[in-house]
Order: structure tokens, then C-alpha cells, then sequence
């Protein structure tokens, strides 16, 4: 179990990092428009984003 949560987690991360090294420019103003979002907004994608990975994760399952 714990070889699998760090799996996942590295995983994430490399998802993550994908976008800045492949694109700077791009993630540079997705980042900015991000951080202009009010709480609310910001919200929703958070919850959206575990709501999509929840239905992901069961549907693999």
C-alpha cells in the first residue's frame, strides 16, 4: 500500500511538472489567471478536480 501511494504521488508529480517544462509561456499565464480567480472559483475547480479524480480512481478500481 505505501509503495502504492508514493507511486501515485510521483506520478502526480510528473503530471504536474509537464506543462511548465514543456511550456513555460502557457503555464505561466494559466498560473496568473489562476491566482486572479476569487476563493469561490478556486473552489469549484479544487472540488471539480477531486471530484474527476474520485470517478477515475473507482472507475480503475
Amino acid at each position: 500500500m505505501g509503495s502504492t501511494l508514493l507511486m501515485a504521488v510521483g506520478l502526480a508529480l510528473v503530471i504536474e511538472g509537464l506543462l511548465p517544462f514543456v511550456n513555460p509561456s502557457v503555464w505561466r499565464d494559466m498560473f496568473t489567471k489562476i491566482a486572479a480567480m476569487n476563493d469561490g472559483q478556486i473552489r469549484t475547480v479544487g472540488f471539480a478536480s477531486i471530484v474527476a479524480g474520485l470517478v477515475l480512481f473507482v472507475a480503475a478500481a
